[in-house]
């Protein structure tokens, strides 16, 4: 590693580096490069993100327009509290937020398209 990266390379609490720098980056040079609406996300978020029914929410959220949590369990025929408990992961992670409906939460992709940082 170079001293220029070294100099710009910090580590998180855990002791690992934190590349949130490199991520902003990369968004913005996907934006630059025509792709608006891009979240970067790390690796180890991709890990805990994008299990099977996570990655299925995510689809459902971006093809359609969901009124509630009650209506996207009804979409996806699962139990509310474990599509609660994969959407509140998923908020955590930055990638759903939720719009307030009424007494319903709509729960919403906070960006367009997800991409996960390079492993090396």
């Amino acid at each position: 590693m170079s001293d220029t990266e070294s100099a710009t390379t910090a580590i998180d609490m855990e002791g690992r580096e934190d590349r949130s720098h490199l991520r902003g980056e990369m968004a913005r040079s996907l934006a630059r490069g025509g792709m608006e609406g891009v979240q970067v996300i790390s690796w180890e978020s991709a890990e805990i993100a994008l299990t099977p029914k996570r990655r299925e929410i995510i689809e459902t959220l971006r093809e359609k327009e969901i009124g509630s949590v009650r209506g996207l369990a009804r979409e996806l025929d699962r139990d509310k509290s474990q599509v609660s408990q994969d959407l509140a992961k998923l908020a955590e992670l930055g990638i759903v937020r939720y719009e307030k409906n009424g007494n319903a939460k709509s729960p919403r992709l906070t960006q367009e398209h997800i991409v996960v940082e390079p492993i090396v």
